[in-house]
């Protein structure tokens, strides 16, 4: 079953050893329609909207704060609230982000590389160096590691669920899930 949740962010449990963990809000959904393998839902996001958001809400008899539509597996067999039970029994998630975008950065920071001395007249500090071949084959090879767009993708880990607090509808994951405090993205339980 997927889940759209938000991070709010991370923390860490009182037990000895103490273990970092992540806590994930599962937004309200209403499942508006139930197809064969999945189910269409309606989730607030914003204060975005426009005529084709409008014409869905009328659709499904929705109100205004769902202003956002996705396609994803739930549990329920008819249009309603989301049904949140499979997260209480489920032991492990994967749950998929967009990472932080970190823009246009340099191989230091994009790929670790060690750059040059800091002094003595050194001209070398932050550059990537030699990035081709000799005469032969008198090209840059595909693949070759150097500065660029670097971030701001979907990542998917796998978590460990710990607890689930049905009432405020927060789970606690084990570790850290990728992307900023506040985002947006699903968990996909697994039992």
């Amino acid at each position: 079953m997927e889940f759209i949740v938000e991070k709010i962010g991370m923390s860490r449990t009182i037990s000895v050893p103490s273990t970092s963990v992540t806590l994930l809000k599962v937004k309200d959904i209403k499942v508006v329609e139930v197809k064969d393998d999945k189910s269409l839902v309606a989730y607030s996001d914003g204060k975005k909207f426009n005529k084709a958001i409008e014409g869905m809400q009328k659709k499904y008899n929705l109100s205004k704060e769902f202003n956002r539509f996705a396609e994803i597996e739930t549990a329920n067999k008819e249009a309603g609230d989301l049904d949140v039970t499979p997260i209480a029994t489920g032991k492990t998630a994967k749950v998929t982000f967009t990472s932080k975008g970190r823009g246009f950065s340099g191989v230091i920071k994009r790929h670790g590389f060690a750059g040059g001395p800091g002094g003595h007249g050194s001209r070398f500090h932050r550059a990537p160096g030699s990035i081709g071949n000799c005469e032969w084959p008198g090209r840059v090879q595909p693949g070759q590691k150097m500065p660029g767009q670097y971030g701001n993708t979907t990542k998917t880990v796998k978590n460990e669920i710990l607890e689930f607090n049905a009432d405020s509808g927060i789970i606690v994951v084990k570790g850290s899930v990728p992307g900023a405090n506040g985002a947006l993205g699903r968990v996909r339980i697994e039992k």
